[in-house]
């Protein structure tokens, strides 16, 4: 067998380098693969103020203390993108997309969640070239402009009041009347002067002008009344779904959340999971965090046993 680890930890968000941080302080030989980003979904969030002990800072800069952190005590941090875990002789051989396989003796499944895609024809075509998942990465592109946001959660506001500080216009559309974001959230997007709310519509169809993003068009949910918010970027923030299609779905429920005991164990012996792509109550970096802790904890004694 080649390199053999102790634990490999799939997903570097805070759930996954918080567990890295556990377990390679009780000496466990610990590999941490990230398909993406370090940091997860912390590198493309603005903002972060409610992570304790800390008032503000940002979501990068909090992802690259945590990757630095996972990475103080021996933990390796590696690319890759999985595509299985195969069960061999009490072992686990986590298999790569691009063929590579690693060696473990327990796995702990840290992978986070997907952003839903806005679901409008041509959405697919314009991704990248008008409608963005990530404030951070392209609000610069939108220095003056109008823009859109389609959602009310904690992401879409925050990202709103991001968009503010570049936008000329921020118009939040949500579904219903009401947010789904914190309190202190929502008093500081409706006391800013450049972001507008528009309630009870949903997006109906992308205004394209000389193969650009000029709008969208939204329904009245309840008129059924189509408007049209002139805008020249869109970012949706309309859910997310969990990257768990790697697993043996007997540990998922119908929504593809990974079902866990309090030990952060799953059904398969020697697997557990932590942070969003669980099934859980709350999805924040503190839970996630929590998770991530518990779970490495109890690979820690599971080993010794």
């Amino acid at each position: 067998m080649n390199e053999l680890y102790d634990v490999i930890i799939i997903g570097a968000g805070p759930a996954g380098l918080t567990a890295a941080i556990y377990a390679s302080r009780a000496n466990l030989k610990t590999l941490v693969l990230e398909a993406e980003v370090n940091g997860g979904k912390l590198s493309k969030t603005h903002q972060i103020e409610n992570y304790p002990g800390i008032a503000s800072i940002s979501g990068l800069e909090l992802a690259m203390q945590l990757s630095e952190h996972g990475q103080k005590f021996g933990a390796k941090l590696m690319s890759g993108t999985v595509d299985k875990i195969i069960e061999s002789d009490g072992y686990k051989t986590v298999l790569l997309a691009d063929g590579q396989e690693y060696h473990t003796k327990t796995v702990i499944v840290a992978s986070g969640t997907k952003e839903r895609m806005l679901d409008l024809p041509h959405a697919g075509e314009y991704t990248g070239k008008g409608i963005s998942y990530c404030a951070v990465c392209d609000g610069f592109f939108y220095r003056n402009k109008k823009v859109a946001i389609i959602g009310g959660g904690n992401s879409a506001l925050e990202e709103a009041l991001y968009l503010a500080s570049l936008a000329s216009e921020v118009t939040i559309i949500i579904r219903r009347d009401v947010f789904r974001a914190e309190a202190s959230i929502v008093d500081k997007v409706r006391a800013n002067e450049k972001i507008r709310i528009i309630t009870r519509h949903i997006p109906d169809e992308l205004v394209i002008d000389s193969g650009r993003i000029a709008g969208v068009k939204i329904r009245n949910v309840d008129t059924g009344e189509i408007r049209t918010v002139e805008c020249s970027g869109i970012f949706p923030y309309i859910g997310a779904d969990p990257c768990t299609s790697f697993l043996d779905p007997s540990v998922l429920d119908s929504n593809g959340y990974i079902i866990v005991n309090p030990d952060m164990s799953t059904s398969i012996k020697g697997i557990y999971a932590a942070g969003d792509c669980i099934v859980k109550d709350l999805r924040q970096v503190v839970t996630a965090c929590n998770d991530g802790a518990i779970a490495a904890s109890s690979i820690s004694r599971y080993l010794k046993k």
